[in-house]
């Protein structure tokens, strides 16, 4: 499950200033990398209507519902990190992370994804980030 990030999935900073726009954000670069098609992002929306994808750390993990498993063309992942918090459901939020996985891939790369924003200061390391191709020399470990 290599290459599931490339610097191209990665944006510094975002420019949504609300969690539809994070969404719509973090779900358009999955769409734009030939991943996903349009309608996953919308399937996006429809999780987070059924439980809050925020995970802590400043981390929010959009992905879609299990019925857009059709919708997902390979397994990939976009990460977006904004200068400032977005108000995530009363919870601040500093990256947003669209995951896509085929075949239940998301999983591992969730997995993956949860070591990494854990660790305080690896996310501190990300914060400090100055551009997309340090965060993909930081985010290395979910390609392996």
């Amino acid at each position: 499950m290599s290459d599931v990030l490339t610097p191209a999935h990665i944006k510094v900073p975002g420019a949504a200033r609300s969690k539809e726009d994070a969404i719509r954000e973090a779900g358009q670069l999955l769409v734009d990398s030939g991943a996903v098609s349009p309608s996953y992002v919308d399937a996006m929306f429809e999780r987070e209507k059924s439980v809050s994808t925020y995970m802590g750390n400043l981390l929010a993990i959009p992905h879609g519902t299990n019925e857009a498993k059709d919708s997902i063309s390979r397994s990939a992942i976009s990460v977006v990190r904004y200068d400032e918090p977005i108000d995530w459901n009363g919870n601040e939020v500093r990256f947003a992370v669209g995951i896509a996985g085929v075949e239940n891939g998301h999983l591992e790369i969730l997995g993956k994804i949860a070591i990494v924003f854990s660790d305080a200061d690896e996310v501190d390391k990300l914060l400090a980030a100055r551009s997309a191709d340090e965060l993909y020399q930081l985010l290395q470990a979910v390609n392996e």
